[in-house]
């Protein structure tokens, strides 16, 4: 039988931009994913409403506004919970036990590949899926293969590259424009940035810091 093949996006998504929405899309289109899950990461009880930042509620309306036109996006809130942070391991491997007919894919970034030793429980990760990295512009490409290689055998695991161009963009220097009141237009999908209007997100006020 042939499994059905579904991607999983990771992240904080504070704000969810327009390099996620590429390279999910990059994936769906390289690896033939019928759906690619976008996960928002909870936030532990003493990281919640802080200055700056978005809730838990708002980033998870960001990314389902910013993915509402994409029929193979769906938006997943199994690590949404009380307790905040989920484990991937612990998701992963929760994902194949309730879905077995599905192989997932976990799309990660290269900073991720070379940290991955660090991860808690990285070769069940491996177990449990396959991890499909993005490569990045400053990332030399031969150091990156090697890097690919190396993590394949010590894991026995399925490391795949994403080939696509990394948008060098990141959600805390979005998060410092929006504060200056600088245009993020192009950089986060419209309907994202008039729900950040409409709900003053990322407005830190006189006196507080993010």
């Amino acid at each position: 039988m042939t499994k059905r093949k579904i991607g999983i996006m990771g992240g904080t998504f504070d704000p969810i931009h327009i390099g996620h929405l590429i390279l999910g899309e990059a994936a769906h289109r390289q690896f033939g994913l019928e759906t690619v899950y976008f996960m928002p990461a909870g936030n532990p009880p003493h990281k919640r409403n802080r200055a700056g930042r978005a809730t838990d509620a708002q980033r998870l309306e960001m990314v389902r506004r910013a993915i509402a036109s994409n029929p193979h996006f769906e938006l997943s809130e199994r690590e949404m919970n009380p307790d905040g942070y989920s484990y991937s391991y612990r998701t992963l491997e929760a994902l194949n036990s309730e879905h077995p007919d599905c192989s997932f894919y976990f799309i990660i970034g290269a900073d991720s590949l070379f940290d991955f030793d660090t991860w808690r429980e990285p070769a069940r990760i491996a177990a449990a899926c396959s991890l499909v990295v993005a490569t990045r512009n400053q990332t030399d490409p031969v150091r990156f293969e090697q890097e690919i290689e190396t993590k394949r055998k010590t894991y026995n695991g399925t490391f795949l590259r994403l080939d696509t161009p990394n948008l060098d963009i990141s959600s805390h220097h979005l998060r410092e424009m929006i504060q200056k009141e600088e245009s993020v237009k192009y950089y986060i999908p419209d309907p994202v940035i008039e729900y950040i209007q409409q709900e003053h997100i990322y407005r830190v006020d006189d006196g507080e810091e993010s």
